[in-house]
Parts: C-alpha cells; structure tokens; sequence
C-alpha cells in the first residue's frame, strides 16, 4: 500500500502519513466490510481517498509564496537520464498534481473519467484534458531524455 500511497503524494514523507492516516481509517471502518474477499480493494480505496484528502488540504492551505510567477509550483522538473520503469514512475511524480492525479487515477488504477470527475470534483471533460496534458508532458520528457542519451553515446 506504500507504494500506492507513493504516487499520490509529494514525498516520502507524506506517502508515509497517507499509509498511517488511511489504515487509521481502515481500522475504524472495518466494521463496514460487507466481503473479506474484497479486502485488499477495499483498504486500497481508503487508501487511495485518503491521499486525495490530503492533495485537497494540500492544495487549500498552499500559499502565494509557494507560487512561481507563472502560477505553478517550483519544481526541478530536470528528468532522468536513463529511462527504465523506475525512471518513468519518478516521471509520473514530477506531472504537477492535477495532472498525476488523473494519470495515477486513470491508468495505473483503471478508473474511467466519470469515476475519477466524481472523485475528485472536477468534470469528466476537465479529467480527459488532464490525463491528455499528463501524458503530453511525458512524451515530451521522454523524448528529450532520449535525446540527452543519444548525444551522450
């Protein structure tokens, strides 16, 4: 569940806070159960709900000090120089986090876009233009890596 919890937040240090949180919440509903054959899926969904929460506090107490002049935050957003699937999951977590949400949402966790408008509170045409504008950003990463590889050999 770590690793689940890794994709949704910005650092080890949250992920690690998404796990106590969400098995916290785990522990207080698992009352709620109906089939414990369900039970993996069921505590990856608190899981997963819970690193939303957080995103959404995250997101509300963030500061205009935390802001660049173009309205997003600062990141090193320099990426790696080889790419394998580790290279490309350290990738994914560099999208800004619109945009990894809807990503993480989509493809790694197989939800449709109404699943994920619900969840996140955004309509399902602005999470088909977030998962469309993750995956630009990638290939566009992707390609300059290559490129940084083909030069250097």
């Amino acid at each position: 569940m770590y690793g689940v919890c890794l994709r949704y937040a910005g650092s080890h240090d949250e992920a690690q806070d998404i796990l106590q949180e969400g098995f916290i919440k785990v522990f207080e509903k698992l009352h709620t159960l109906r089939d414990q054959r369900s039970l993996e899926g069921w505590i990856k969904r608190i899981i997963i709900r819970t690193a939303i929460e957080k995103y959404r506090e995250r997101i509300y107490h963030l500061s205009v000090d935390d802001l660049n002049e173009n309205g997003h935050h600062a990141e090193d957003n320099s990426g790696p120089e080889k790419l394998g699937l580790g290279e490309l999951l350290n990738l994914i977590q560099l999208l800004p986090d619109q945009y990894r949400l809807v990503f993480n949402l989509s493809v790694l966790e197989g939800m449709n876009h109404k699943e994920i408008g619900e969840l996140l509170g955004i309509s399902e045409s602005t999470s088909r233009s977030n998962l469309s504008r993750a995956r630009t950003i990638l290939q566009e990463w992707i390609v300059r890596e290559q490129k940084i590889v083909e030069r250097a050999i």
